[in-house]
């Protein structure tokens, strides 16, 4: 382990270890589990898992906010990141410094390799446990209260369910990761309910939950927190209400995180907060601004400039639907110009049977990964998705005509955008975190019109 010095040499190894397939390796948690064992790995302190197919992000973020508001030092591990690994991993609201990682990839590694028989990790499975372990040396330090876990893919089998969560979050569940998950909403509900544990409670924001989910719940006998049930939430353009089981929260402001998804997601946080009261008391104040400052970049995030910039990481159908109603309830753009880069593997057809209409010129764009689609296969699809759509739908103005170009990466297609676009259009990057990824790998754009730049 000599030659491994710096965080980008561990992630380059654990990417050496299984190149091939899906993460490289079968899903499963018995691998990761024996090298935890090694490694004594635990956190005794209280675990939030967060699992669903969108969602987890914004979660995270606002339990993150509302129980830092309340005094806790969080620890937040999320996946995929935007621009750097570090991002994975919040402690105390900030994000961790690549050198505080090495020692945990350290000891992930001696574990991997001994008592005599090595344990074949995939990327995921590696960086998780190193993620873990650097949130338990925090604990022993005092330097962590709560943790706040991202399930990457499912749930059931996914590495972080190697720990017993106290209280489990499951978010909209919808179709993503067919192919790994199961063909409908029961088979990805019943891999996503595998985070439950018996007699600790579990949330289900989703309004409309698979049966598989709901009849999990009740067979291992966990405690059930269900949206439209167990709790509600209410409210009008000014504010919205909360109420479930022996709590109120009334008059809040809306949350700070964009979508008019967020308060399914936001209503889910204060069932679980509530669920915790025992363990993880908060306040109404803590709640009140935790909400108002939960921050998650790429998640509908407008910047604002000339012209406005949206960057969404909406990369399945049932999030592009969202970003859709999100963009129509931002009001009249002349044109709206979209940067597109997505995983081979997305159900694209109604991805761009949803988005289309909105979308006067594209700018297709090819990733920095072997699992993406071409700009080229982008364009198929999105031709043989307009060509399927029914006629009218798409009227007699400019989307029905709609320009594309193709680019070789994500922030080559927003110069491109950028040069076509007038001051008063809209640019909307989506697709992938990848995508989004691309264009902030630079920092935030901040988008100048052409006749501003001339002129200034």
């Amino acid at each position: 382990m000599s030659e491994l010095n710096t965080l980008q040499d561990w992630l380059a190894h654990c990417e050496r270890l299984h190149p091939k397939g899906v993460d490289g390796i079968t899903l499963g948690l018995e691998r990761p589990r024996t090298v935890a064992q090694r490694m004594g790995l635990k956190l005794d302190c209280p675990v939030i898992t967060v699992a669903g197919t969108n969602g987890k992000g914004s979660t995270c973020a606002m339990l993150e906010a509302i129980l830092g508001q309340a005094g806790y030092r969080t620890g937040v591990y999320t996946s995929p990141h935007l621009v750097h690994f570090e991002e994975r991993l919040r402690l105390g609201g900030e994000i961790v410094q690549a050198d505080a990682l090495l020692p945990s990839f350290a000891r992930v590694e001696r574990a991997r390799m001994g008592e005599g028989a090595e344990v074949a990790l995939s990327y995921f499975e590696f960086t998780t446990l190193a993620i873990l372990d650097c949130m338990a040396q925090a604990r022993a330090a005092g330097r962590l209260d709560v943790a706040i876990l991202e399930v990457g893919l499912g749930g059931r089998l996914d590495a972080v369910n190697i720990l017993d969560a106290d209280c489990a979050i499951i978010t909209s569940i919808d179709l993503d990761h067919t192919e790994l998950l199961g063909p409908d909403r029961e088979s990805i509900g019943r891999e996503k309910a595998g985070i439950m544990r018996a007699g600790r409670p579990v949330v289900v924001s989703d309004p409309m939950p698979p049966d598989s989910v709901i009849d999990h719940a009740r067979t291992i006998g966990a405690e059930l927190w269900r949206f439209g049930q167990d709790f509600n939430y209410s409210g009008d353009k000014q504010q919205w209400n909360w109420a479930g089981r022996d709590r109120r929260y009334s008059g809040l402001a809306y949350p700070a995180l964009r979508g008019a998804n967020q308060l399914v997601n936001a209503a889910g946080v204060l069932a679980a907060l509530t669920a915790l009261r025992d363990r993880l008391p908060v306040t109404a104040q803590a709640v009140r601004n935790g909400l108002a400052l939960a921050a998650l970049p790429g998640r509908f995030q407008i910047i604002p400039g000339q012209p406005t910039l949206v960057l969404d990481v909406a990369h399945n159908p049932h999030a592009v639907a969202a970003l859709t109603a999100n963009l129509d309830a931002m009001g009249y753009f002349p044109r709206t110009h979209a940067v597109f880069g997505a995983m081979a593997d997305k159900d694209l057809a109604p991805m761009f049977a949803r988005i289309t209409p909105l979308v006067d010129r594209w700018y297709f764009t090819d990733l920095p990964t072997p699992r993406a689609a071409t700009a080229v296969q982008l364009q198929a699809s999105w031709q043989a998705a307009k060509a399927a759509l029914p006629g009218g739908l798409l009227g007699p103005g400019a989307a029905a005509q709609a320009a594309v170009t193709l680019h070789a990466d994500p922030l080559q297609a927003l110069h491109a955008a950028m040069a076509e676009a007038d001051p008063a259009d809209r640019i909307v990057v989506f697709g992938s975190f990848y995508t989004v990824g691309g264009v902030l790998k630079e920092g935030v754009p901040r988008l100048q019109a052409r006749h501003l730049t001339a002129t200034s």
